[in-house]
């Protein structure tokens, strides 16, 4: 965590999460179904693993339902989720800080397991200790994210990269648009790189992106 003054926290969280509005103003407009099959950034998940992860299948979309839980094991994060909408600015709207421990999720946008890219922000630190996705960058291709879902139902993605975009070359088509047309997809996001003492602002954001590739359905209900 960057060694900083009491109160830059609130300051520094407030300008990076300005990174995301550029990004949701264009995917609005039409940006959702892109085919990408290489990062132009960097690929955080590339550093340590072993050549060519051999990837799951992706599974079919699911009916909608709205997210409640996100369990990612080998990160060790079992955490709320609640929705969000966006800030006075027009950026997402994360978590208030005296709660670091929840995820938040666009609540306009898709909802995980139905066809779409669906969102979840969380903050990295608050003013003095780590917040719920302060591990996110350590995620690597082939991870499983679980998302408990409001019935019942579990949602499990894959990993599939991990990429750092900075602040002045961010791409909201990479970030936000569907990796693969017609997949359940879902996007981590949170602040990364460096802290600017310049800016006061984290110089990048950390991106996971995954996609769905199993489902546990509720007790009791049809598959």
């Amino acid at each position: 965590m960057s060694d900083r003054s009491h109160g830059a926290g609130r300051l520094i969280a407030g300008l990076a999460w300005t990174v995301l509005l550029l990004g949701l103003w264009l995917w609005g407009r039409g940006i959702t179904d892109l085919n990408l099959s290489s990062p132009t950034t960097g690929d955080a998940a590339a550093v340590g693993r072993p050549f060519a992860v051999r990837l799951p299948g992706a599974h079919a979309p699911v009916r909608a339902a709205q997210p409640r839980r996100i369990d990612i094991g080998a990160l060790h994060i079992r955490a709320p989720v609640v929705a969000r909408g966006l800030d006075g600015g027009g950026a997402v709207d994360p978590p208030p800080y005296d709660q670091e421990g929840v995820v938040g999720w666009y609540g306009a946008g898709a909802r995980p397991g139905e066809s779409g890219t669906a969102l979840f922000v969380g903050h990295v630190d608050t003013e003095s200790r780590p917040a719920v996705f302060y591990h996110l960058s350590e995620a690597t291709s082939g991870d499983t994210v679980r998302v408990v879902r409001d019935d019942g139902s579990v949602v499990e993605f894959t990993v599939e990269d991990v990429q750092v975009f900075s602040r002045k070359t961010f791409d909201p088509d990479k970030v936000y648009g569907q990796h693969r047309a017609g997949r359940a997809e879902l996007r981590l996001i949170t602040c990364g790189g460096t802290f600017d003492r310049t800016s006061r602002t984290y110089t990048a954001n950390v991106v996971v992106s995954a996609y769905l590739t199993g489902v546990d359905e509720a007790p009791g209900r049809p598959r």
